[in-house]
């Protein structure tokens, strides 16, 4: 039995013949040595055939039914031509891909097989691939697996400038950091300082306004009152700014050296500049969240849902899940302890920031979690699959779910979903606009105008087929001639 290896190159398809390989598999030294040699190597394999790729998309497309498994026309005429199977030419084609081998055997019917031995010849053509093709250069077959690997990839990124999650997930990872940063860092500039002034601590309780006031007074005894306006412009209040000033007068804090000080100002500044780029981050997550994903927005707020889609991977995939597994998305290890050791499973993970939880009483935690998890689940959906999406939905379903909370406490009726979602679709539809309007009524008068041609064409058909029918009748029918019987000469 003939055992045919398919080599896939960037540059085309291969076709070898396996002669004697011996026991390659089991990766002996001195076959590895052996391999390692061309001239050795060549009398274990033999090129049999060579079809070079006509075009980057044909090679493009081949790569991409490769990696699905699938068996493309060129594949089929370059297998069919080269493999013929019968009783007494009995032929096996080694594949590297199992999924590739198996849509081989159904649709050409050639048997395939993968394994151990087949992988390691694979890896030596490859080795030598160069050598095989002494017609191509190495470089050109370098060339042809750079611009193929990139060609791929641009497909498999699928990018969307303006409609893009990818910009989401890395700005709300982020902002996350961030958080977790400028809290610490502000602890830090707290802790220093107080040594210094420990009553400012208690008169200022922002934290950034703490590191700025810091950043502005340094050394307690020079303030005065020439310096109530600066304070007052930090704080935003005329009463705590004196407060500061009368403080600092009777203050109980060490005293600090002037290298104390730069060091203590450095660092506040940077945490400064820090908050600074973290309220810029923000604005840049909410314009994008406003672009891709406006309904989620309106409904959880903007980086809740960037966080949902953050743990999801991207926003198709969250608008796969069930509502119930958006209901615990980040609450993985909870639920998965909850159900080893067989107690209640948790009732909410990332939505658990949202307010519409906080508002509710505990007893009604768990209900809100699952209607707000199942209107964000309807949201997501919308803005993935929604050409032009606003936050109008997102707007009534937040209603929706304020209205529901308020009922479990009042006891009072809500609206069905059936009548809020068709409010919903009506004012989506008049916030449009007047050009989507417009763009609508061109598109159903272009409509109009094609039916009223196609009528109007059936119509001439019609009468032409109908004058020639009249046409056909007016004509009287020609007697057919009678032919003469010849005379037989007796």
């Amino acid at each position: 039995k003939n055992t045919y290896i398919l080599f896939e190159l960037a540059a085309g398809y291969s076709l070898f013949l396996r002669k004697e390989s011996g026991e390659i598999e089991q990766l002996l030294p001195e076959v590895q040595a052996s391999c390692s040699d061309f001239s050795k190597f060549s009398a274990m394999v033999k090129l049999v055939s060579f079809v070079p790729f006509t075009t980057a998309d044909e090679a493009l497309e081949n790569m991409n039914a490769i990696t699905k498994g699938e068996v493309t026309e060129f594949l089929t005429n370059f297998l069919t031509h080269n493999i013929t199977t019968s009783k007494k030419n009995q032929a096996q084609l080694g594949v590297s891909d199992v999924a590739l081998g198996q849509a081989i055997n159904k649709q050409l019917g050639i048997p395939c097989v993968h394994n151990d031995a087949i992988h390691e010849l694979t890896r030596w053509i490859r080795f030598h691939q160069s050598k095989f093709l002494p017609d191509h250069k190495e470089s050109d077959l370098v060339q042809a697996q750079l611009g193929l690997s990139h060609g791929y990839s641009r497909t498999l990124m699928r990018l969307n400038v303006n409609r893009s999650d990818n910009m989401i997930i890395q700005a709300v990872c982020l902002l996350d950091q961030m958080d977790k940063d400028i809290n610490t860092f502000t602890m830090r500039v707290q802790e220093w300082y107080s040594w210094h002034f420990p009553e400012l601590r208690k008169i200022i309780v922002d934290r950034i306004q703490y590191c700025k006031l810091a950043v502005l007074i340094k050394n307690k005894s020079t303030l005065s009152s020439d310096t109530l306006e600066s304070i007052q412009e930090i704080v935003g209040d005329e009463e705590k700014a004196q407060e500061v000033i009368s403080t600092a007068a009777i203050s109980m804090g060490m005293d600090f050296t002037e290298q104390d000080f730069q060091n203590i100002e450095c660092f506040a500044q940077r945490v400064v500049r820090l908050a600074g780029f973290r309220s810029q981050l923000f604005t840049y997550l909410t314009d994008k969240m406003n672009t891709v994903a406006p309904n989620l927005a309106a409904l959880m707020g903007e980086q809740i849902g960037g966080q949902l889609i953050a743990k999801a991977g991207s926003l198709t995939n969250l608008a796969k899940y069930p509502s119930s597994t958006l209901q615990i998305l980040g609450a993985e290890k909870a639920l998965f302890r909850a159900l080893k050791t067989k107690t209640n499973t948790p009732k909410y993970g990332l939505i658990f920031h949202s307010g519409y939880i906080s508002k509710a009483s505990k007893e009604n935690k768990g209900k809100i979690a699952r209607f707000l998890a199942n209107k964000a689940t309807l949201c997501t959906r919308i803005d993935c699959f929604m050409e032009t999406p606003n936050r109008v939905i997102g707007q009534i379903l937040a209603e929706q779910v304020d209205a529901r909370l308020k009922s479990f406490s009042t006891g009072e009726k809500t609206t069905s979903n059936q009548q809020i979602m068709e409010d919903a679709v009506q004012k989506y539809v008049e916030s449009l606009g007047k050009k989507a309007k417009e763009s609508a009524a061109s598109a159903d008068d272009a409509a109009e105008q094609k039916r009223l041609r196609k009528e109007e064409k059936k119509k001439r058909k019609l009468a032409q087929q109908a004058e020639e029918t009249a046409a056909a009748e007016e004509v009287p029918a020609e007697e057919p001639k009678k032919k003469k019987k010849k005379k037989k000469n007796s």
